[in-house]
């Protein structure tokens, strides 16, 4: 069995019906594998201390958003990830800090636009359970 679907399957994702920054799951939704410690790019491990899983349409792509505009943002909701990952589980507490720091980040840059004059911010990445 590969990581992701490891990991799916030791968090319950599919039962609790929620990701890691607590993005429902839709009949749609591809959960990924997201690289919390060492990135991918840094030749980080696929393996369950390194990662968490997201629903790759909503929390992976906008968690690397954050990246690209603010570390520090995405630093703390990293931290909140990782402590899950360490005690094998996904926390209400956790979740509940990782919505109030996106929260924060969206009144930030909630004005914000792309070079096609589009919001930064989709609304499907403001959908969490949350809220």
């Amino acid at each position: 069995m590969d990581v992701t679907n490891l990991m799916i399957k030791k968090f319950n994702i599919k039962e609790l019906g929620y990701d890691f920054m607590g993005y429902s799951l839709q009949s749609e939704s591809v959960l990924t594998f997201h690289h919390l410690i060492i990135p991918n790019r840094l030749g980080g491990r696929r393996v369950m201390d390194n990662g968490a899983i997201l629903c790759g349409d909503t929390a992976h792509t906008y968690l690397h958003l954050i990246e690209s505009l603010n570390q520090h943002t995405f630093n703390l909701i990293t931290s909140e990830m990782i402590d899950m990952n360490v005690r094998r589980k996904l926390s209400i507490y956790n979740l509940k800090r990782i919505n109030e720091i996106l929260c924060e980040f969206e009144r930030l840059y909630g004005d914000k636009k792309n070079s096609k004059d589009q919001p930064l911010i989709k609304e499907k990445y403001k959908e969490r359970i949350f809220t």
